[in-house]
C-alpha cells in the first residue's frame, strides 16, 4: 500500500482516480487542484506517488517536476492527462516522471502501471545499492 497525494484541477476526475487508488489498496493521503498552496501541501505530506495533471499550471511544467524531485527525491510521480504527446512523455521521462495515467481511467490499467513502476524503481535501488552509487532520483 503506498501513501498516494492525487493533485488534478478536476474535481471529478480527482474523486475517481482517489476511488481507484483507494479500491487497489492505497491510502489516498491528500489532494486538490494544480496550484502552489497544493504543492506545498503535498510536500509536507511526504507522499510515496503523486498522481498529477500538469494540464493548467501556468508556470514551467518541468520546472514544477523538478521542484518536487528536489523536495521528494524518493517519491513515485505520475503525470495524469487527456492526452499525451511524445515530446511531454520523453520530456517527463527526463524531469523524474516514472509512469503516465491516461483519462479516462481504466482501473486494471492504472494500477498495473503504478506496480510496474514501483517494482522497477525499487529494483533500480537495490542494483544501485549493490553496485556502491547513489540510487537515482524517484
Amino acid at each position: 500500500m503506498l501513501k498516494v497525494v492525487v493533485i488534478d484541477g478536476n474535481a471529478i476526475s480527482r474523486g475517481l482516480l482517489n476511488t481507484m487508488l483507494t479500491n487497489g489498496g492505497h491510502e489516498v493521503i491528500g489532494g486538490g487542484n494544480v496550484s502552489s498552496s497544493s504543492i506545498a501541501r503535498m510536500v509536507k505530506l511526504k507522499p510515496q506517488l503523486i498522481c498529477m495533471d500538469l494540464g493548467q499550471v501556468e508556470d514551467d511544467k518541468m520546472a514544477v517536476l523538478d521542484n518536487i524531485r528536489k523536495e521528494l527525491p524518493k517519491t513515485i510521480v505520475f503525470l495524469v492527462s487527456n492526452s499525451f504527446d511524445a515530446e511531454t512523455i520523453k520530456q517527463g521521462q527526463e524531469h523524474g516522471v516514472r509512469g503516465f495515467i491516461v483519462k479516462p481511467f481504466n482501473s486494471a490499467t492504472v494500477l498495473t502501471s503504478i506496480r510496474t513502476a514501483v517494482l522497477t524503481f525499487v529494483r533500480e535501488i537495490k542494483q544501485a545499492k549493490a553496485q556502491g552509487e547513489p540510487p537515482a532520483g524517484g
